[in-house]
């Protein structure tokens, strides 16, 4: 039976996907038009997405692209991590999010009143963030990343729950509640190589292939009990396969994040709210409601 989650007063898990606005205020994310800069135009796209269908905004202060030299001083993430949530929270009434994989950035946020962590190193990167993610009592959002000292073979299905089972056996001997915990088998993050910390190595060169496995397994996360956030949006592995810029990818991240919703998807974390708003609405009505519930497939 999938544990439900609550985000400030949104129920997470109940078979119904819910929208996560990505909201980058940071330069280097690879995504450039989803940038935003500045309390004015910050405050004017998330209250756009909000308007747009999204249940959650997720802010991010560093991009995590593994094929990109993106670390910045932390101090730096604090910054801007603490101008935008401010700009949102003054304007939005839905709940904030911040991806990061930094305690001291984590800590900062809960300050701030934001309402989740979205760590993508599910707890490993920053031996700190266990306790952050515990003291505040936040939700959180594991992301399957790999021991640093290994290569694994392929990323697949089965590599990934053993990936996300060691995260949450982390926050269990933490004492981090079940039904605090979001699991994301992290899309693009699967690699032979990269440019910063923050993938998991694998032997296969094909790691698009990895991604695709995963996309179209998904239903197989539901062992794990716990609701899935996924995020496909404009990613690389559709540029990959087709030869297709950020700004061509929209109509697959659609297409691919209606399939994810059938497979059992809670949460489609997104760059193009209104259109990811329409095809689920959509894809509800040609089902009548029938949205698959991983609880109880």
């Amino acid at each position: 039976m999938m544990k439900k989650v609550k985000i400030s007063n949104l129920e997470i898990g109940n078979g119904i996907p819910k929208i996560m606005g990505i909201l980058n205020v940071s330069p280097e994310s690879f995504h450039k038009e989803s940038i935003s800069i500045g309390k004015k135009i910050i405050s004017e796209r998330a209250l756009q997405m909000e308007s747009e269908g999204a249940h959650i905004i997720d802010i991010g202060g560093m991009s995590t692209a593994p094929y990109l030299d993106t670390v910045i001083p932390v101090e730096k993430e604090i910054e801007r991590i603490r101008n935008s949530v401010k700009a949102v929270k003054e304007v939005c009434r839905i709940p904030v999010s911040v991806d990061t994989p930094r305690a001291d950035v984590a800590m900062a946020s809960a300050e701030l009143g934001v309402d989740l962590i979205n760590d993508v190193t599910g707890l490993k990167y920053d031996d700190r963030m266990k306790e952050i993610v515990f003291s505040t009592g936040l939700p959180v959002i594991i992301g399957a990343y790999g021991n640093k000292s290994i290569t694994y073979k392929l990323g697949d299905i089965f590599e990934t729950m053993q990936i996300l089972q060691e995260s949450l056996d982390l926050a269990r001997k933490k004492g981090i509640s079940d039904n605090k915990i979001i699991i994301d088998p992290l899309i693009g993050f699967f690699r032979s190589t990269g440019n910063n910390p923050f993938f998991t190595k694998i032997a296969h060169h094909s790691w698009y292939e990895r991604d695709l496995e995963i996309i179209s397994g998904l239903k197989r996360l539901s062992k794990i009990s716990r609701p899935i956030c996924i995020s496909v949006s404009r990613k690389s592995f559709i540029g990959k396969l087709f030869n297709l810029t950020e700004s061509e990818r929209l109509i697959p991240s659609i297409i691919t994040q209606v399939i994810c919703a059938l497979n059992g998807a809670s949460i489609i974390r997104t760059h193009d709210v209104k259109e990811t708003k329409v095809a689920l609405e959509l894809l509800r009505r040609i089902t009548r409601d029938r949205v698959p519930d991983p609880s109880t497939t």
